[in-house]
């Protein structure tokens, strides 16, 4: 079967958008202590990079205005969400000082934060920004990995704007 490109292509963002949003992904949560307070978001474009160095990455919009906060810590939490955290995805992508109202969370002594019942946990720091149009992506240097937690199912997926699961 041979596909054929229209020549006028609509490449509006908001076309752009619902065809992006034909490849499920899965969700996480990027977020760490920082001024004493828990500073996070969710974000749908997770993925391993390099084995050695072990690197991982997410894209944020440029306009993100969690991200120049949560680029001066230390050190990152990344969670990968699980199938029962749509609500949590919603919520830390809501107003930012409500982001982690009754959510249990483990703080590490270096200030990276990761949500309880995730499917695995990061201890991760930024190792480099680069600018991609809209977005930013971050790669982040691992410095330890937790297991998945037993009870913590099968992992969130956001698909044609919306949670689901595999």
């Amino acid at each position: 079967m041979t596909v054929v490109f229209a020549t006028n292509q609509d490449l509006a963002p908001a076309r752009l958008r619902e065809v992006f949003g034909t490849f499920p992904t899965g969700v996480v949560a990027v977020a760490a202590q920082v001024d004493g307070l828990l500073t996070g978001l969710a974000a749908s474009s997770f993925t391993s990079v390099s084995l050695v160095p072990p690197l991982v990455s997410f894209s944020i919009a440029a306009t993100s205005r969690t991200w120049p906060d949560l680029r001066r810590a230390g050190r990152l939490g990344v969670t990968i969400l699980a199938q029962h955290h749509g609500g949590l995805a919603r919520q830390l992508a809501g107003p930012a000082e409500h982001r982690f109202d009754g959510v249990p969370v483990h703080v590490t002594e270096q200030g990276a934060v990761t949500v309880d019942g995730g499917i695995a946990h990061f201890d991760t720091s930024l190792y480099r920004e680069v600018e991609a149009g809209d977005h930013v992506i971050v790669l982040l240097e691992l410095h330890a990995v937790g297991d998945r937690a037993p009870e913590a199912g099968r992992p969130l997926v956001f698909h044609r704007s919306g949670f689901t699961r595999v």
